[in-house]
Formats: C-alpha cells, sequence, structure tokens
C-alpha cells in the first residue's frame, strides 16, 4: 500500500516560453516533498518568471502552501517571480484563508497568466 493519493503528479509545462510545472492531485504532507523536489529541480534548471499550474489541483492544505511560499522565496533570491494558476475553488480557498491572496501573483486560467508574461506594447 502506498501513501500518494491517486492521481498526485507533477509535470513539466511551461507556459509562453516561461518553464513551469503543472501539479495533479491533492497537495498534502504526504506529497509535499515530493512537490518541493520537482518545484526545486524545475527551478534549478530554468531562469526568468516561473509558473505554477494549479488549475489540476483537488485538495491544497497548509504544507501545499509553504511548499509554493517556499518557491516563490527561492526565486525572489534571484529577482524571479512565480505565477500561480489557480481558478476560483478549494485551492484558491486556501490562499486566501491563508490571508496571502494578495501577496501571490494568482491567476484564474493559462491564458491570463500567459497575458501577463508578454511584454507591454
Amino acid at each position: 500500500m502506498t501513501d500518494r493519493p491517486p492521481g498526485f503528479e507533477v509535470e513539466r509545462a511551461p507556459l509562453a516560453g516561461a518553464p513551469g510545472v503543472l501539479v495533479r492531485g491533492e497537495v498534502d504532507i504526504s506529497t509535499a516533498p515530493r512537490l518541493t523536489a520537482s518545484l526545486d529541480a524545475a527551478i534549478r534548471e530554468s531562469e526568468g518568471a516561473f509558473v505554477a499550474d494549479l488549475s489540476d489541483v483537488a485538495f491544497l492544505d497548509s504544507s501545499g502552501v509553504n511548499v509554493l511560499i517556499r518557491a516563490r522565496a527561492v526565486l525572489g533570491r534571484e529577482e524571479r517571480v512565480l505565477l500561480i494558476i489557480c481558478p476560483p475553488g478549494p485551492a484558491r480557498r486556501m490562499f486566501e484563508i491563508a490571508g496571502i491572496a494578495d501577496l501571490l501573483a494568482l491567476f484564474d486560467s493559462r491564458e491570463q497568466a500567459a497575458a501577463s508574461l508578454q511584454p507591454a506594447s
């Protein structure tokens, strides 16, 4: 028996030329270490803005929020930005409950996030 929730996975998913990951399933205390490892590797191997797509996340707890805050801090040390795609729903609600939604670059869709990556003309 494994402690891995069905369907949890992280895959590379660049957006509009920016590196990123797509997260699926539940992000909780049992999956947070795998998310941390995946984010660390993807961030280390990239440059510029970074996108974390949580559109397919069914559940996000405080350990998952901590992983994303840590990734934001790691990127911030290199003056890089973390864009989080998180449509309204349970995952977005966690950011709101934690009182940090306004501190993060949250987008409702991949299209909105991609538009923010385009230089203003």
